[in-house]
């Protein structure tokens, strides 16, 4: 692989959780013209309040990435039912397999080993052995993670820690939830920025790393 990653694939458990996780690192990578694809596995319709539409989240997600740069072509939706991914393991490990072959891509971003959730842990897990031969990190989603290494850093600029805000901006369904907040996003980063003397930055876990 390029020590400077040309094609990236983010593994999103929830609509939310990569725009989450890595927000500013996708609207870097989109920037600088790498190939960014973005792959979710549940919609999370039955996560919404009954007034509003079951795509909600679809939508929001379609508009999200768009808003950091990313083709709608490069935007896999599956529809997996959410809390329920422990009992499709295998078809998810299929399906890893096959974006895998279709995408080949030489970094992928899922969430972190540490991470509670069960379908954050099933995407992490099937994700290190669908990609056993790609460089891989862990993204941050602090309210998940009981512990995390903080060992690898992407520097952000202020515009493309402000293309994250926008993109999350989009989630107007969630827009009640403490993480979905302006403020932590913009703390998050400013303290993980400190970490990389930087302004502003994202942590991973490196798990494999190819060169």
């Amino acid at each position: 692989m390029h020590v400077q990653p040309q094609k990236i694939l983010v593994l999103a458990p929830h609509t939310d959780d990569g725009e989450l996780g890595c927000g500013g690192s996708i609207a870097k990578f989109c920037a600088d013209g790498k190939e960014v694809y973005y792959a979710a596995f549940c919609l999370c319709s039955k996560s919404l309040p009954a007034m509003l539409p079951a795509n909600t989240l679809e939508l929001e997600c379609r508009k999200a990435t768009a808003t950091l740069g990313i083709p709608p072509a490069n935007l896999i939706l599956f529809n997996y039912e959410v809390r329920e991914l422990p009992q499709s393991r295998q078809q998810i490990l299929e399906e890893l397999l096959q974006l895998n072959k279709r995408i080949n891509p030489d970094l992928v971003l899922l969430p972190a080993a540490s991470d509670i959730h069960q379908d954050h842990q099933v995407i992490h897990q099937e994700g290190m052995r669908a990609f056993k031969n790609v460089t891989f990190a862990g993204y941050e989603l602090p309210w998940n993670n009981y512990s995390f290494r903080t060992n690898f850093f992407i520097r952000l600029s202020e515009g493309e820690l402000n293309k994250k805000v926008d993109s999350l901006k989009s989630y107007q369904s969630q827009s009640h939830r403490n993480y979905m907040q302006e403020d932590f996003t913009r703390s998050l980063a400013k303290v993980r920025g400190v970490q990389a003397n930087a302004e502003y930055a994202e942590a991973f876990e490196i798990y494999k790393w190819i060169v």
